[in-house]
């Protein structure tokens, strides 16, 4: 049976390996329950890699071996009787490049719908407000839902994802780089609707950016060549970190 938690995700002693290389190095830590959780290192730290196991996205690549226990709810999600589709519905996840499908806006928001039962939901033109407005893109769009997705600028179509993403209500969402390529409005605007959706589930965003991590999230994990540095509120990594090579990191004398 489940253990009862107050975490969304505990992960235990999470080791990745890739043939003889060792991605992740016995990963341990827990997300939270309305949170976000930032994780941030040099590239090739392991940040994807941990984000992609969340929702079980390793499950597509060969040559993985994966040890450990990663709990979603109480529950390891690698036990045989898990519905890795079923998870992703609940652990939903951004890109670092906007997806849009070549569709309607319309038709791209009502997809996870589709996709998930055969028949479609009442008041899904409410579902579409609400997640739009969410994502802070409902004013931008409202008027103009049937045209194609595609002719969005980057921002748009990169929190067009998020709003997508929401559609299903999961509760955790997952973010890799989602504002990397973005302008410095659109960036923000993807913050903003960060702080609003930690009210309503957890968030896991992988940044390169340090000073995105310290603006908007409430903890944050500092991976280094699959190895988990030091965790810590936020506000402590970036003014106090315990460990020297945190400091270098998030001080800019390496990355």
């Amino acid at each position: 049976m489940p253990v009862p938690t107050e975490d969304v995700f505990r992960i235990e002693d999470l080791r990745i390996r890739a043939g003889k290389k060792e991605l992740l190095k016995g990963i341990s830590l827990s997300l939270r329950r309305n949170e976000i959780l930032s994780a941030i290192g040099p590239s090739g730290s392991g940040k994807t890699t941990f984000l992609r196991c969340l929702n079980r996205l390793t499950d597509l690549e060969e040559g993985l071996t994966i040890e450990g226990r990663v709990l979603f709810k109480g529950k390891n999600i690698f036990d045989p009787e898990t519905d890795a589709i079923e998870l992703r519905r609940k652990v939903g996840m951004v890109f670092a490049v906007p997806m849009p499908l070549p569709m309607s806006i319309r038709d791209n928001l009502m997809l996870p719908l589709r996709l998930q039962s055969n028949s479609l939901e009442e008041d899904a033109d409410g579902r579409i407000e609400t997640c739009l407005r969410a994502a802070f893109l409902w004013d931008e769009v409202k008027d103009r839902l049937s045209l194609a997705a595609t002719s969005l600028s980057g921002g748009q179509q990169q929190r067009l994802c998020l709003a997508r993403s929401l559609m299903v209500r999961p509760d955790v969402l997952l973010l890799d780089e989602p504002c990397s390529g973005l302008d410095p409005i659109s960036t923000a605007k993807i913050e903003e609707a960060l702080q609003g959706l930690k009210k309503v589930m957890s968030v896991v965003l992988v940044t390169n950016n340090v000073k995105q991590a310290s603006r908007t999230s409430d903890r944050t994990a500092f991976l280094l060549m699959g190895e988990l540095v030091e965790l810590g509120e936020t506000g402590q990594i970036f003014t106090n970190p315990r460990d020297s090579r945190t400091g270098d990191y998030v001080s800019g004398r390496f990355g």
